[in-house]
């Protein structure tokens, strides 16, 4: 988070320093800075209050209805995956499709959602099913779903100043490059900071973006502990995992926006099967198998090396 907020800071110096040219004049205006770290938090606030819900209309979620046997079952499980955390119950959601996943979403305990596939409810068994609605539950618990709420607003925010920014340059030098144009005002290490910021701006997309990345990675880990540890069974998720990775749709409700929420990468990617740097970069969820090795270590059934 502080990352993230220091690479808005540093798009708003930039402007400040190198478009409205203010750094370094006797009275010192940091106009840039204050409004890019403004947007930022405007947009975490606005995301905190709304962004739930947005989501949840975005994948045409439903209420879970008691009417229907495997809804309520869905129900019933989430009611001791409360007892068992000992959180409120979470409003309980069905998305309509046919791919098996599941996401949580809200700003904290009290105010949180979990969503579910009808995929997802086709599939699994009770206790798989127990095993994915205690990693969502897990993810509420560790306020995973604020900080990954939050975390979406900032790479919103990063990406529409980085953009005012490049179209800034493009339209036109700024007072600091024009006044500059005659020679080397500033000396070396205004040139060295021109050129960062340049890069920053133009990488801010994929800067952001592989941040977000690598914590929705280290969060989903600490979901699937935390997850067999409110079950006392590691095995109900293993093979629930097992049933989510060898299905090969894509979860089609489900937008590239919020695939950082879901259990599994909706969106089908390769990548989060690989390992290696790539992997680190660009997968939104960690390899399953390593995954499935760490619970399994957790329920003392590792298979043999080789």
């Amino acid at each position: 988070m502080i990352v993230f907020v220091l690479f808005l800071g540093f798009i708003g110096f930039g402007f400040d320093a190198f478009y409205l040219g203010t750094i370094g004049q006797d009275l010192f205006l940091p106009l840039g800075t204050v409004i890019a770290l403004g947007v930022g938090s405007l947009s975490a606030s606005w995301s905190l209050r709304s962004g739930a819900k947005a989501v949840l209309t975005s994948t045409n979620a439903i209420p879970a209805d008691p009417n229907n046997p495997s809804h309520q079952q869905l129900l019933n499980v989430v009611d001791e995956m409360s007892i068992a955390s000992g959180l409120p119950r979470p409003q309980v959601y069905v998305v309509p499709d046919p791919d098996p996943n599941a996401f949580a979403t809200g700003k904290d305990p009290q105010n949180s959602s979990i969503a579910v596939t009808q995929g997802l409810l086709d599939s699994l068994n009770r206790e798989e099913l127990q095993g994915v609605v205690a990693h969502e539950m897990s993810h509420i618990r560790n306020y995973d779903i604020r900080l990954m709420t939050v975390i979406a607003a900032m790479m919103g925010s990063i990406l529409l100043l980085s953009d005012w920014a490049r179209r800034g340059l493009f339209w036109g030098g700024g007072r600091r490059g024009k006044r500059s144009s005659g020679g080397g005002s500033g000396g070396p290490i205004a040139l060295l900071m021109l050129a960062l910021w340049i890069i920053g701006i133009v990488l801010a997309p994929l800067i952001s973006q592989l941040m977000a990345m690598a914590v929705s990675r280290k969060r989903e880990y600490l979901a699937d502990a935390s997850g067999a540890e409110l079950t006392r069974n590691p095995m109900g998720l293993v093979h629930a995992l097992t049933k989510l990775e060898n299905a090969t749709a894509p979860t089609a409700s489900i937008k590239r926006g919020a695939a950082h929420l879901c259990i599994v990468d909706p969106l089908g990617r390769t990548v989060n099967a690989k390992e290696g740097f790539a992997a680190e970069l660009f997968g939104t969820h960690p390899p399953m198998k390593n995954r499935i090795v760490a619970l399994e270590a957790m329920a003392y059934q590792m298979k043999p090396a080789g």
